[in-house]
């Protein structure tokens, strides 16, 4: 399991406006995002959104590559305001790349954290919720499966 940042791209991601400009450590995150299992992606909330250096390694993200993954997806931010990120931009961002998010996101906010812990009970009982859902998307895949593509004409 790898446990990522975007502090693990360094720099070379944000002065990148192509793949082939991004420093080596950059490409080593983006290749990791594309060839995982599955993703477990939270990010912090700013101004109601994502942060912008969040959605630009998903712009060098291959459309592709994330078809069928499984996704957990959560945020933190500063309040409940920023609650409804998970499933008004990032929910969309994850069906762009037809990935299969579970049916539960989770959102806590600073005052369901103490000392760095998620404590508040009902965004606990979420988390196991959403980890649950995720741990069943996982055993039913079948290994080494391929997509099916359709095509016609």
């Amino acid at each position: 399991m790898n446990f990522l940042d975007l502090v693990d791209a360094g720099r070379g991601l944000g002065a990148a406006f192509t793949r082939k400009e991004l420093t080596p450590e950059a490409l080593n995150v983006v290749e990791a995002v594309e060839q995982a299992d599955a993703l477990i992606v939270t990010t912090p909330v700013y101004n109601g959104s994502y942060a912008g250096l969040f959605k630009h390694l998903f712009d060098l993200i291959d459309p592709l590559a994330l078809v069928d993954r499984p996704v957990l997806i959560g945020a933190t931010g500063g309040g409940q305001r920023h609650a409804l990120v998970v499933e008004h931009q990032l929910r969309p961002l994850f069906g762009f790349y037809s990935a299969l998010t579970v049916p539960s996101a989770v959102y806590g906010s600073d005052s369901d954290f103490a000392d760095g812990k998620l404590v508040d009970p009902l965004v606990l009982a979420r988390a196991g919720q959403a980890v649950d859902q995720f741990a069943a998307l996982l055993s039913a895949r079948q290994p080494n499966s391929q997509p099916v593509r359709l095509a016609s004409g």
